[in-house]
C-alpha cells in the first residue's frame, strides 16, 4: 500500500503575510505621528476635512483613527464644533521629555541664577531641523518683558538662539540644514543667504550671536551655544527689549551668557558626535 504524500503544515503566516502586516502597522504608526504634528502646528483645531486635506488619507480611516487618538486622551473633539485638538497625554509625554533631558535639568538653576543676575528674559533652546525649540524659559520681572512658551519653534536664521548653533558648522552644512527660502519674520530679518553667512563670520569670531528685531519689533537678542557637543545642538539667550539696552547692560548681558554656557557644559560629559 503506498503511502499518500503528507501535506504541509503551515505553523506561521508566510513572510510576505508578515512582511505587509509590519509595514501596515508602519505605515499607521507614521500616520499617526503626522495628524499629532499637524494638530501640534496648528494655530486652532482642525476638522476632520481640514485634516484630510493636509494629510491625504482617505476620510473614513482618519475618522477611525482619530476616534481612537481621542479615547485615549491623545486628542481632544469638541463634538458642537467638529473639531479636533491635542489632549492632555500628549502635554504629559511632551513634560516627561522636559523631566528627564539631561541639558534642561543641567540648565535650570543655571538659567534662573543668570536671570537674577541681570533680570532679563533667559532661554534655553535646542536645534530641531531648521527651527531652534525652546525647552525652558525664565521671565524678567520687569513690566516690559519677554515671553516665549515651552515648546514653541522659530527658524533658526532668525533667532540669536539659532545663528549661534548655526555658527558652530560651516557654511556648506548650513546651507544643507535651511531650507531653500529663508523665511522673513520681520524687515529686519536676514533672509539672503550670503548676508546670512557673512554674519555667521562675524559670530565665529565673536563667540556668540546677536540679532536686533529679526524675529520680534522692538526687541534685541544675544545667545551663546553650550560647547558641550560640537557642532552644538542646545544653545542659551537674552532677550532685551531696545528701550533699556544700553553698551554697559549689553556687555552684562553677554557675559552672564558665556559664564552660565560654561557651567552648563562643564556639568555635562563632552561629545564629537554630530
Amino acid at each position: 500500500m503506498k503511502n499518500k504524500p503528507s501535506t504541509p503544515v503551515r505553523t506561521s503566516a508566510p513572510k510576505e503575510s508578515a512582511a505587509k502586516a509590519s509595514a501596515s502597522a508602519v505605515k499607521s504608526a507614521d500616520r499617526t505621528i503626522v495628524l499629532l504634528e499637524a494638530l501640534a502646528n496648528s494655530p486652532h483645531a482642525m476638522t476632520l476635512t481640514e485634516l484630510q486635506q493636509a494629510m491625504g488619507v482617505p476620510k473614513s480611516s482618519l475618522y477611525m483613527l482619530l476616534q481612537t487618538l481621542v479615547a485615549r486622551g491623545w486628542l481632544h473633539s469638541d463634538a458642537r464644533l467638529g473639531t479636533y485638538g491635542i489632549g492632555v497625554r500628549a502635554l504629559l509625554v511632551g513634560t516627561s521629555y522636559l523631566d528627564h533631558d539631561r541639558v534642561v535639568q543641567a540648565a535650570a538653576p543655571v538659567i534662573t541664577e543668570l536671570r537674577g543676575q541681570i533680570n532679563e528674559t533667559v532661554h534655553l533652546a535646542r536645534l530641531d531641523g531648521s527651527d531652534v525649540v525652546y525647552l525652558a524659559s525664565r521671565e524678567s520681572q520687569h513690566h516690559l518683558r519677554v515671553i516665549s512658551r515651552v515648546g514653541r519653534r522659530v527658524p533658526a536664521h532668525a533667532t540669536s538662539l539659532g545663528k549661534s548653533l548655526l555658527a558652530t558648522r560651516t557654511d556648506a552644512d548650513v546651507d544643507a540644514l535651511l531650507p531653500a527660502k529663508l523665511v522673513q519674520l520681520t524687515p529686519n530679518t536676514v533672509h539672503d543667504r550670503r548676508a546670512l553667512h557673512k554674519q555667521l563670520d562675524e559670530f565665529r569670531a565673536l563667540g556668540y550671536a546677536f540679532e536686533r528685531e529679526e524675529n520680534t519689533p522692538g526687541l534685541c537678542c544675544f545667545a551663546v551655544a553650550l560647547p558641550y557637543r560640537s557642532p552644538a545642538v542646545d544653545a542659551i539667550s537674552c532677550s532685551v527689549p531696545l528701550a533699556r539696552l544700553d553698551k554697559k547692560h549689553e556687555k552684562e548681558v553677554i557675559q552672564g551668557l558665556f559664564e552660565a554656557a560654561r557651567a552648563i557644559s562643564d556639568s555635562l560629559p563632552h561629545s564629537n558626535l554630530g
